[in-house]
């Protein structure tokens, strides 16, 4: 082997030599939150690939945290990395447990006739706390459950088309108001007295319209 060879290969030695020492003084005095550096360009790909994701997530609807969270661990994603994503979402006002629970609540409400019980166990499922839920559900007065709970009796009695004929038939039509109430949480009683004041008012409806034709 010529000495120029060996002159080359020695070089090359010192070379990768100083390389590796000096990748060890970076990873020795690296600081995480420094906003620079190799490792602050593999994370923000990893975390862009990340936010891709959860971006058309919330394109689609509104989410809590809890929820995004889950969302983007069932994709397998890094936990670690995730958690970034969502401070970053977050800081940037497109995550918010507060606004969703209000919005949740006011929505459900008004459009899909939910009672306060219904609502309270969905944001509850989405990782909503107990206090952003009491917040958000104190939209809802008593009046306002009442109302609604009316609403939907006397809806689902206008479907009633003759006069039950007897007691037994009477309660039937009753427990299928009463069952509207129930699927949307509605406590019983007041399931039962507005759904038996709705069905009367249906019944004397169809009374009047009988004696009409007479």
């Amino acid at each position: 082997m010529s000495s120029g060879s060996v002159n080359a290969n020695s070089k090359a030695a010192l070379d990768k030599a100083a390389k590796l020492e000096a990748l060890k003084e970076i990873l020795e005095t690296y600081d995480p939150n420094s906003g620079t550096g190799l490792f602050d360009a593999v994370l923000e790909e990893k975390k862009s690939q990340v936010r891709k994701r959860a971006l058309k997530l919330l394109d689609y609807r509104a989410r809590s945290h809890a929820e995004l969270k889950q969302r983007l661990l069932d994709l397998e994603f890094p936990e670690t990395i995730i958690d970034a994503v969502i401070t970053d979402l977050s800081s940037a006002g497109l995550l918010d447990d507060r606004l969703f629970a209000t919005e949740w609540v006011r929505q459900r409400s008004a459009r899909r006739g939910k009672s306060r019980r219904v609502l309270n166990h969905e944001l509850q499922k989405k990782g909503i706390s107990k206090s952003l839920r009491d917040a958000a559900l104190a939209q809802i007065s008593d009046s306002d459950e009442f109302a609604l709970a009316q609403r939907l009796a006397h809806k689902k009695a206008n479907s009633i088309k003759t006069i039950p004929e007897d007691y037994p038939s009477k309660q039937k039509e009753l427990r299928k108001i009463v069952g509207v109430l129930a699927r949307r949480g509605f406590p019983e009683g007041l399931s039962l007295q507005v759904g038996r004041e709705a069905l009367d008012e249906r019944i004397s409806e169809l009374e009047n319209s009988e004696e009409l034709k007479e």
